[in-house]
């Protein structure tokens, strides 16, 4: 099935089925959703205006999540200060749902936010790869197409996020103790 971005139906199509993964991997790089909205918004207007032809819904989703991802990337170079990504990841909200112990959500709600400076902490290209990983739902495959590396790459980087990640956290909570 080939996608026009100009179709109507075609952009509807699109827009309606990719719209939240492209927040959700959006969101995970900006820490905050107004602009992760602006992002996305902006991601699906240079795809209407390209006037492009994808031969399937998924040559057009990955072209859609690169333009979302590099948008990303290129907003948080732009404002990148360290006082700036505290300030994004507290304002990040929290998609947790309050239980009836405030104790226990609350020690849940650091640990996330212990977890989100963590991956803030990585290197660009494992950071992009884990937070594609775990946050898009995104396979192997896939987020190679997006990052435009080989499927093994993708493990491999996957793979030391979560080695880095370890290493960090476990830094942070002996420094604690």
């Amino acid at each position: 099935m080939n996608i026009k971005s100009t179709d109507r139906e075609d952009f509807r199509l699109i827009y309606e089925q990719n719209f939240e993964l492209l927040m959700q991997v959006v969101i995970h790089i900006v820490y905050n959703i107004d602009i992760a909205e602006d992002l996305v918004q902006e991601a699906f207007e240079r795809f209407y205006v390209r006037n492009m032809s994808f031969p399937s819904e998924d040559d057009a989703r990955y072209w859609l999540l690169r333009v979302a991802k590099n948008l990303a990337l290129n907003y948080v170079r732009r404002n990148k200060r360290e006082g700036e990504m505290v300030e994004k990841v507290r304002k990040m909200p929290s998609y947790t749902s309050s239980g009836p112990d405030g104790a226990q959500e609350a020690v849940r709600s650091e640990h996330i936010e212990e977890v989100r400076k963590a991956i803030e902490k990585l290197p660009e290209h494992l950071r992009l790869a884990i937070q594609l990983k775990e946050f898009s739902g995104l396979d192997y495959k896939a987020i190679g197409r997006v990052l435009g590396i080989s499927e093994t790459n993708v493990k491999v980087r996957v793979h030391r996020a979560r080695k880095k990640l370890e290493e960090i956290l476990g830094k942070e909570a002996g420094d604690v103790y």
